[in-house]
């Protein structure tokens, strides 16, 4: 039959299947083929009746967009019932604001997680033209709402939460043009926008009527306080609009439907007429692009003024926007705000949403005529706050001026919240000048600043870290004075990563392994893959393992030949390095030890040299010179290593650009290590050792972040740990870090810098590299040097495991056994159970 008939014959009967498909979407089981006809028949209703395309004429994005619409339908029934269901249970609401939500594709996520996937494949091969569920996939843009780590682990807890039962909202911002999207250029990287919203985005859905006014600036008038009040009020001077966009989070099985609601900054009066007709045609949008630029990039530059404070708008805007959504969501249900802590938990996800503390209070008192007491309960009984890193530039803080510019009521309200913490410090120790200035929120050593840690600190009722070493360094370490102030506020939570995208969704091959050795009980409890441990010695197990391993190795290698036109070898092994560049993340040691393992095997090409592929991804931010120049280092060794071919295939050097979870999905199912080697005590957790763990990979790492729960969990003879521990680190900055003499001792760490200084990658360039080496010789504040030896010691004990295959296999089995604790659904049952005080199935 012609497609065309084949079409009109489906769509004449569609009335006739809707309800198969309504069955499907409540979990009943009508015959396969029902199944498979009624949700073809949906696509062709969607792709004609909404996208206005005729099937014959449709391009491959028009079904991608047609197949999105048709299974966002089997999800908006889930959805608008778990909304009913939390106003007839008056379910207490989990809040999650983070300026980050690197969610993904969404397709195939929510397909999965409805047990739509079967389903949707078969109806995909009946239309014919579409193309297949993989292909199309590919084709969905990757929302880049997010950064790293701390965007994925927002996005695993989202997924979590609806998994557990757990009525919740996410919030944050709808980036026009997320973070950028990475290109290298002659080896250096090159920023541009990353529209990913160009070709629309089917999965969310505009919320006309949820739309808050959010004010900037102006001045504070006695006149016009509550009765009974004394505070002043606030008149701001701009105003901007927050316009509601719904995302669905799926939970595993459909269980619940929740809401990633994300904000867009639009202006009241977009255009003056008067001075558009006036000849005036850009400054009469000037208020449309001013409130818009909120919301066009993710971490705008903060290297000027105008960046801090676009900054600062940023996440008063969303913070604010989401405060205002909460409390009237709570009104409309429960008519009074003073059982919001009962009904509410705020969790803030790491510092950028901290000015909640003051935003609320101000709800609570200006809006809502609560008295200042009132106002600092109930605040400090309903946020909680996430910490996610020690290093000090990632603690914010915000100059007095700006703050007093920007958020004039917020600053006052900051002055007194500060004026309480002082109290408190006064009645545990009376005239400790030193204490009260530590714990202070307002920072009085030359520019006055606010410290946003301290404010979300004092303002919130449990502060967690992220693995428990972390936590304890939190204790000991930045917020070392606030422990002592409020002891028993900080708490551990370890990160965990959801194992449907993690595992089920990137790894099908693994998870059909797994299900057909251990059972499907798997798939909904993680902690089943202890049963792996079992097999380990199973020699056949271990061959059907490594088959999935070298099948996820030739797609990866498939990707780099088409997009750069290298060719791997799926027999050699795949060194991984991908995350965020940064200097304590240590990728700079990394490319150093390739660097004398190039010259090692040039020393002598005839050795037994097991070939390895270094692999590298991740973006530097645009202002941070050394990362961008670690980015440079590692692709001038990629084109000097790759080009010779004496190595006949001893090893290949590879940076793939633009790194993001649509590619971290490919890389890790094929990955064999994870370099996971920052300098200890800087990593809070990582989430991306879990990630590769979980899929048979063997971490090298230092004793940092969860590596050492890892540790604890898949064994000590599985996992390649070196270098110093946090407490030697402290303790040799202290006594004096001696970088110059640790390379004069290092013959091959001194060797690879001289190598790189002559120019030997760099095409006889001197120059290109004399800052990064002349740091390394004279500070090396990441312990790179002090730790190269014991790392390039650590690799050779990864080429001895890797030699004897049933040990490597033994080794890979034992990880991905050892990681079902890293699920998010064990964090988020925590979280619930420690912190929100919320059932969790």
């Amino acid at each position: 039959m012609p497609l065309s008939d084949r079409i009109r014959t489906r769509l004449s009967g569609l009335a006739a299947v809707v309800d198969a498909t309504g069955r499907l979407a409540r979990g009943e089981h009508p015959e396969a083929a029902s199944q498979a006809d009624a949700l073809g028949s949906v696509i062709l209703d969607k792709l004609t009746h909404v996208l206005g395309v005729e099937p014959q004429l449709a391009q491959r994005r028009d079904w991608l967009a047609a197949v999105s619409l048709a299974v966002r339908d089997q999800v908006l029934d889930r959805w608008l019932e778990a909304q009913r269901k939390s106003e007839r249970d008056g379910a207490k609401q989990v809040c999650y604001l983070s300026a980050e939500f690197l969610i993904g594709r969404l397709l195939r996520d929510a397909a999965s997680n409805l047990g739509l996937t079967r389903t949707l494949e078969e109806a995909l091969t009946k239309l014919g033209a579409a193309g297949d569920l993989p292909a199309l996939a590919e084709l969905e843009a990757d929302p880049a709402l997010g950064n790293g780590g701390l965007g994925r682990l927002a996005a695993c807890y989202m997924e979590s939460m609806a998994s557990l039962g757990i009525p919740a909202y996410g919030y944050g911002i709808r980036y026009d043009n997320g973070l950028f999207r990475q290109g290298i250029h002659e080896g250096s990287q090159v920023e541009e926008p990353d529209d990913w919203l160009k070709g629309g985005n089917p999965w969310e859905i505009e919320r006309r009527g949820t739309c808050f006014e959010i004010g900037f600036g102006g001045s504070l008038e006695a006149a016009g306080a509550p009765a009974g009040h004394s505070d002043p009020v606030w008149r701001p001077v701009e105003i901007v609009e927050a316009q509601a966009y719904d995302v669905p989070v799926v939970g595993w099985r459909g269980k619940r439907v929740n809401t990633l609601r994300l904000w867009s900054a639009r202006a009241i009066k977009p255009l003056r007429l008067d001075q558009f007709n006036g000849g005036d045609h850009i400054g009469a949008l000037y208020d449309k692009a001013r409130a818009e630029s909120i919301n066009q990039v993710l971490y705008p530059s903060d290297s000027t003024p105008a960046g801090q404070e676009l900054r600062l708008r940023q996440e008063y805007f969303f913070t604010a926007a989401s405060l205002q959504d909460l409390i009237a969501r709570h009104v409309s249900r429960f008519k009074d705000v003073r059982n919001l802590a009962d009904k509410a938990a705020i969790q803030l996800n790491d510092t950028h949403p901290a000015i909640a503390v003051a935003e609320l209070m101000r709800l609570l008192m200006d809006v809502h005529g609560l008295t200042q007491a009132e106002a600092w309960t109930i605040t400090r009984n309903t946020i909680n706050y996430t910490n996610h890193t020690l290093l000090p530039e990632a603690h914010e803080s915000w100059s007095v001026h700006l703050m007093q510019s920007l958020l004039p009521r917020h600053m006052q309200i900051i002055y007194a919240i500060d004026e309480l913490v002082a109290a408190d410090v006064e009645a545990r120790a009376s005239g400790d000048n030193a204490f009260k200035a530590a714990v202070a929120l307002v920072d009085r050593h030359g520019e006055w600043r606010v410290r946003m840690g301290n404010l979300a600190f004092a303002g919130s009722r449990k502060v967690n870290g992220v693995s428990q070493l972390h936590t304890d360094l939190m204790k000991a370490s930045v917020f070392r004075d606030m422990d002592r102030l409020y002891p028993g506020k900080i708490i551990n939570k370890t990160n965990g990563v959801t194992p449907r995208r993690w595992l089920q969704e990137v790894n099908p091959g693994l998870t059909a392994l797994i299900r057909e050795t251990i059972g499907d009980k798997v798939l909904d409890d993680a902690d089943e893959l202890k049963k792996l441990r079992g097999f380990a010695d199973d020699a056949g197990f271990r061959a059907r393992f490594a088959a999935v391993k070298r099948a996820n190795k030739l797609r990866l290698a498939d990707l780099v030949r088409n997009r750069l036109d290298i060719t791997l070898d799926p027999a050699a092994l795949f060194d991984v390095q991908i995350k965020r560049i940064h200097e304590y993340k240590r990728q700079l040691m990394n490319i150093l030890e390739t660097v004398a393992h190039y010259q090692a095997i040039k020393a002598n090409l005839t050795a037994d040299w097991a070939p390895r592929v270094r692999i590298f991804a991740g973006k530097a931010a645009p202002s941070y010179f050394m990362a961008k120049r670690i980015i440079h280092l590692i692709n001038d060794v990629a084109a000097t290593v790759n080009a010779d071919a004496s190595l006949r295939g001893k090893l290949r050097v590879v940076f793939i650009p633009n790194y993001n979870v649509s590619l971290a999905e490919v890389i890790i199912p094929a990955a064999d290590l994870s370099e996971q080697i920052s300098t200890a005590g800087m990593e809070a957790s990582g989430t991306g050792n879990m990630k590769f763990a979980l899929n048979g990979a063997i971490t090298i790492g230092t004793l940092d972040g969860a590596n050492v729960e890892i540790s604890e969990h898949v064994g000590l003879d599985n996992i390649v740990i070196f270098g110093l521990t946090a407490a030697e680190v402290a303790a040799q900055r202290l006594a004096g870090h001696d970088p110059r003499g640790q390379i004069e001792r290092s013959a091959k760490l001194k060797g690879a810098l001289d190598a790189i200084g002559a120019g030997a990658f760099s095409g006889g360039d001197r120059d290109r590299y004399r800052g990064l080496i002349e740091n390394l010789y004279a500070h090396d504040w990441f312990m790179v040097t002090a730790d190269f030896d014991a790392y390039e010691a650590g690799q050779r004990k990864v080429d001895a495991i890797w030699a004897d295959k049933a040990r490597w296999g033994r080794v890979a089995i034992n990880n991905t056994a050892g990681m079902g604790w890293f699920s998010s659904d064990r964090a988020v049952r925590e979280y619930a159970r420690d912190i929100w005080n919320v059932p969790a199935s």
